[in-house]
């Protein structure tokens, strides 16, 4: 076994049992994003956050102006993130076929960025932005220019830690100006979902559909969750589905989730050192297990 992840041994030599041969859907958060500079909610040592809910945003102005300022500094930092190593190891099992697709949590469009290409962003992307009122959808990049017109020089030295979903903690919001959507006048959010807000039933359906092909009457495969907590039922619904349709469930992740009691095993450890391992040990396993 290669040495990139020493402290996980005998765990990752049985995950590595489970995984081999099968086709697998990967299950993201917050965890597979670190190491590209972006912080977790409730990873080992993560400060307490308290991310803003849907009732919260819709309920005036104030709300509003709180987290678009807050986001316009976030995002000027998020933007700079790049894959991490554990990016580029999901990409590479789907570029050998092994992987069906990702499932992320996350909001950063980092797995995109590092080649994968059949992902199901699970709560949207925070590169768009979405009008409340003509359900316009638009880039960040686009309202990020007119919120610095708007409020030239705000928090330019601001030395804060931004949050998973670009938030970033801005003390003093009270003079800024937010923009209103250009094509109507209306509100503007991030095309996220917020903490309170559902996720689109479309977008439900087909990932409840992307982990029954690994079903064993339909492929045999294995759901593979890395970097996720599962405190939120969000993604641990999937587990669930998974457990219960005979479905293996490895989790690799630093700390104890939700999910272990469903899982087959539970890696303790960073993504980007042990989906590199897993990734050179099972991504050319598939074709010659059949």
């Amino acid at each position: 076994m290669s040495s990139a992840a020493p402290a996980v041994g005998p765990a990752l030599d049985r995950a590595l049992a489970v995984l081999a041969g099968r086709p697998l859907v990967a299950l993201t958060g917050a965890g597979v994003s670190t190491d590209s500079g972006i912080p977790d909610y409730r990873g080992p040592n993560s400060p307490s956050r308290t991310p803003m809910t849907y009732d919260e945003f819709r309920s005036g102005e104030p709300a509003r102006r709180r987290y678009w300022a807050r986001s316009h500094v976030g995002w000027a930092r998020m933007r700079r993130a790049r894959p991490n190593a554990g990016h580029r190891a999901l990409a590479e099992l789907e570029r050998t076929g092994v992987l069906r697709g990702v499932i992320t949590q996350n909001v950063d469009g980092l797995h995109r960025a590092a080649g994968s290409r059949a992902v199901i962003d699970l709560h949207g992307r925070i590169a768009d932005v979405v009008c409340l009122d003509c359900r316009q959808v638009t880039s960040r990049d686009a309202l990020q220019e007119r919120l610095a017109a708007l409020n030239p020089g705000f928090a330019a030295d601001a030395r804060t830690e931004t949050a998973p979903d670009g938030d970033a903690a801005v003390e003093d919001t009270a003079g800024f100006r937010i923009a209103a959507c250009a094509a109507c006048g209306g509100v503007l959010k991030p095309d996220v979902v917020f903490f309170g807000e559902n996720v689109p039933p479309d977008r439900v359906a087909r990932t409840y559909a992307l982990v029954d092909e690994l079903a064993p009457d339909a492929g045999g495969g294995a759901l593979l969750v890395a970097g996720s907590s599962l405190t939120v039922m969000s993604g641990l619904r999937f587990v669930r589905h998974a457990h219960r349709g005979g479905i293996p469930v490895v989790i690799v992740n630093r700390g104890p989730t939700r999910g272990d009691t469903l899982a087959t095993l539970h890696v303790d450890g960073g993504c980007s050192q042990v989906l590199p391992v897993l990734a050179a040990a099972v991504g050319g396993t598939l074709g010659a297990a059949g």
